[in-house]
Order: C-alpha cells, then structure tokens, then sequence
C-alpha cells in the first residue's frame, strides 16, 4: 500500500508541473488547486463526500450529426479522471481579466495616463517646494541679519556684481572697445619698437663701418703675407729642382751598376742551364738502358704465358670431347624414355575411350528417367490449375454478389445523408438569416451613437476654439509686457555700458598712454557707439 501511495503521489506531483514559456509569463495557481468540487455560491471548496459506488449510474446522452456521421457521445456524471477544477465565477472572471492581451493602441494609452499622471505628481511636488521656500525666504527676511548673514550677503552681491560685469565684457560694444583699447597700446607699443629699431639700425652702419676699416687694414696685411709667402714658394722651387737634377744622375749611375750586374747574372744562368742539360743527357742515357732491360724481361714473361695458355687450351679440348660423350650417352636414354612413355599414353587413351562410353550409356538412361518424371509432374500441375481456376470463378461469383448489396446499401445511406444535410442547411439559413436582421439593428443603433458621438466632439471642439482664442489674447497681452520688459532691460544695458566704456577709457588715460593713442579710441568708440 505504501508503494501505491507513493506512485500515486509522484504522478500528482508529475502532472501539477508545468513549463516557463517566457521569463515575464505567469501561471494563476488556481488552475493548479485541489480537484475537489468546489461551492459555486460561496466562493469555497467544500468537502467531498462520497456517495456509494452505483454501477447502473449514467449521464445524458446527446446525438451528434456531422457531414458524414452521427454520433451518441453519453456525458458523465463524474469526472472520469478526477483531476479537474471547478473554479468560482469570480476567480474565473480574474483570471480572464488577468490574462487580456492589451493591444498597442491600448498599451500606448496606458502608458500615456501613467506619464501624465506622473507629471502631475511632479508639477505638485515643485509647487510645493516652491511654496516651502518662499516660505523660507520670507521668514529669513523678516528676521534680524546676523554677521555671517551680512558677510555672506556681501559677498553674493560681489559675486553677483562681478558676474554682471563678466556678462558685460561679453558684448559686443565693450569687446570692441577692449579691441580698439589693445590696438591702440598695440600701436603705442609699435610706435615704440620702430624707434628702438631705428637706433639700434644707425648703430649697425656705424659698427659696419669700423668693421670695414677693420678688414681693410686685415686685408693690406694679408697682402703683405701673400708675397713672402710667393717668394719663399719660388726659392723652395728653385731648391727642389736643384735636389731633382742631383737625383737624377745618381738614378742614372745606379742603372749603369745594376746593367752591368744584370749581364754578370745573365752569364752564370747560361752556364748552369749547359750543366743542366749535360746532366738530362746521361740521365736519358741510363734510362734507354733500364729500358731495354725490361723489353727483355717482358719477352721472358709473355713467352712464359703463351706456353700456359696452350697448355690451358689441351685442357679445356679434352674437357669438350668428355662433355660431348656424356650428351650422347643422355640422348639415347632419352630416346628410349619417350618410346615407353608413347606406349603407355597409348594405352591410357584406350582406357579413357572406354570409360566415355559407359557414360554415354548411363548419361541416356537418366535422360529418359528425367522426361517420365517431367511428363507426371506437368499432368499434377494441369490438374491443379484446373482446379484453382474453378474456385477463382466461384470466389468472383460470390465477390460480385457482395459488391451489388454493399453498392444497394450505399445508395440507401446517401440519400438519407442527402436528406439530413438538407435539413442542416434550411436551419443554417435561417440562423444566418436571423443574424443578418440582428447586425442590422445593431448597425442602426451604432449610427445613432455615432451621430450623437459627431455632435458632441463638433461641441467640445467648438469650446476648445474659444478656449484657444482667449489664450491666444492673454499670450497676445503677455507678449506686450514682455517687449516693454525688454525694452526698459536694453535701455538699463546701454546706461551700463556707457558707464564702462567712460570707465576704461579714463584707466587708459591713466596708463600714462599718448593722448593721440586715447583720442582715436575715443572718436572710434563713438563711431561704432552711432
């Protein structure tokens, strides 16, 4: 019992799994809950009951017409399997709300209100905060200012001050004034240059020309140096070619001793080469004789080996003549051999002649055994197939007569289909026919709310419009404020700027600058001022 139990409870287990079909996908519990029956009208499950087994219990039994069947499907009472759920209506109606698969227009909706929503949120929380520190600013402002406040305060309006006057270096009309100012003490400082370049220009033609004189007094003196030079190059000259010719004729004399000892040289190699040559010819001399001396010896040998070779030659002769009588003596025998051999292939043919014709005999015998065997078994073959052909006609026989009766059959079920799928379409059309006047009256009723829908937006539109107008008015008188705003705001920065361009032109008078390099930008500041 434990075992059973145990499977049981595996293939519960087994059965109440199921897969992750996407990683945001979500499976409501419910479907997954005890298979007790469950009270519909309290929304709980109740406890089963059992009710005895009764063997003779069904359920109803409804018929089914198809195109080509007809069917009784019987219902059950219970559930054959005893894994079903029975939900309540309101869980149904969740999970069915839960599991609606928005569209994009829908989604974009959604989202658009969750925006707004949001944004609305965060305009209130900056109006708060907006409201909290007016709040603040107030009460700081009403209260007493300590030292640190003061200090603070003072130095934001310095940075505030600085900040405008960083703001104001940034137009145009003080930036070319700053221009005009560094052009001008470009020019001063040009002004100057040129004049320290003039000097020091007159400076360098005065040094140039001491070094001219310098140089010319250098150049007198190399002059002076080039002709001593000149006259001890000529003097070395004339002492070289007296030292040359003195060379001269000591190479000469050196030639005359080294000819005569050449000659001294010449006779001795003649007088070696004589002796030489006396001595090639006794040489030649003793070899003639050593040579003749061998042509000797050399006769002795080959006399001596032409007696071997004919010895050599008798011997091999009579090695012939035995050869030739062994040839002759295996030639006779062999003669022999193949006159035994013919006789006894003769013999073997005559005995082979024999054995052929004992085959021949007994090849005919079984020839003729064979064809009486062959003639019965085609007899039993005839037979049976006059046998087989008689129960294939008595088999066709009975085969056509079950076709004719399934084909009358055929014909008798048919037209009762014909007359049920008659049926079938008369209640198809009428129920078509029926929906057609249902869409009809429905389609009147969507045009009525469509009219009444049309009338309404023409009224919303037409209050938006004076909604727009009356906006557009209060921008239009927004706009008039503004520009006087502007106006007064471009009137206050020509003041200020005015004040700093009086100012920097009276600090660059005060840099000590010319008053014509000051002047000029004046008369150009007022130019680009007009």
């Amino acid at each position: 019992m434990r075992l059973g139990s145990s499977s049981t409870n595996s293939r519960n287990t087994y059965t109440r799994r199921y897969r992750t079909r996407a990683p945001t996908s979500e499976v409501d519990e419910s479907l997954f809950a005890s298979p007790n029956p469950i009270d519909v009208r309290r929304g709980n499950s109740s406890k089963s009951t059992k009710s005895p087994p009764q063997k003779h219990q069904e359920g109803a039994t409804i018929q089914v017409v198809t195109k080509d069947l007809i069917r009784n499907i019987r219902i059950p009472f219970k559930d054959p399997s005893g894994e079903s759920v029975i939900l309540p209506s309101a869980d149904f109606k969740r999970i069915t709300s839960e599991s609606l698969v928005l569209t994009k227009e829908e989604r974009a909706a959604l989202k658009e209100a969750h925006q707004k929503k949001k944004d609305e949120d965060i305009r209130n929380v900056e109006d708060r905060k907006r409201q909290i520190f007016e709040a603040d600013l107030s009460r700081q402002e009403n209260q007493a200012l300590t030292e640190l406040e003061m200090e603070a305060r003072d130095r934001a309006q310095h940075l505030v001050k600085r900040a405008n006057n960083l703001r104001m270096e940034q137009e145009d009309e003080i930036r070319k004034l700053n221009k005009l100012i560094l052009g001008a003490q470009c020019q001063a400082t040009r002004d100057v240059q040129m004049e320290e370049k003039k000097q020091i220009q007159s400076e360098l033609t005065e040094e140039e020309q001491r070094l001219d004189a310098m140089m010319e007094v250098d150049r007198r003196r190399a002059l002076d140096t080039v002709d001593q030079i000149d006259k001890l190059r000529k003097q070395q000259r004339i002492e070289g070619m007296q030292k040359i010719t003195e060379q001269i004729k000591r190479q000469h004399e050196e030639k005359q001793l080294q000819d005569e000892v050449k000659e001294l040289e010449k006779q001795q190699v003649r007088e070696m080469q004589e002796k030489i040559i006396l001595e090639d010819l006794e040489a030649l001399e003793n070899k003639r004789k050593k040579q003749e001396c061998l042509q000797e010896e050399i006769m002795r040998i080959n006399a001596e080996t032409m007696q071997a070779k004919e010895r050599r030659l008798e011997e091999e002769r009579q090695a012939d003549m035995r050869d030739m009588e062994y040839l002759k003596n295996k030639m006779e025998r062999a003669s022999v051999y193949e006159a035994e051999q013919k006789h006894l292939k003769k013999e073997k043919e005559l005995e082979i002649a024999r054995l052929r014709a004992r085959q021949e005999k007994a090849k005919d015998y079984k020839a003729e055994q064979d064809e009486l065997r062959a003639r019965r078994n085609q007899e039993f073959k005839d037979r049976d197939w006059r046998s087989k052909q008689r129960d294939l006609a008595v088999k066709k026989a009975r085969e056509e007569e079950m076709l004719m009766a399934a084909r009358t059959d055929q014909v008798r079920c048919k037209e009762h289909f014909l007359s049920i799928e008659a049926g079938r379409e008369k209640a198809e059309f009428e129920r078509v026919l029926s929906v057609q006047k249902q869409a009809i009256v429905k389609l009147k009723e969507e045009e009525v709310k469509r009219r009444q829908k049309s009338s309404r937006h023409a009224e919303a539109i037409r209050t938006q419009v004076k909604e727009q107008e009356l906006s557009a008015v209060a921008k239009r008188r927004e706009l008039f404020k503004e520009s006087e705003r502007l106006m007064e705001e471009d009137r206050q920065r020509r003041v200020r700027l005015e004040e700093i361009k009086e100012r920097k032109l009276q600090e660059l008078k005060a840099t000590g600058l010319s008053d014509k390099y000051c002047s000029d930008v004046e008369r150009k500041a007022r130019a680009g001022a007009l």
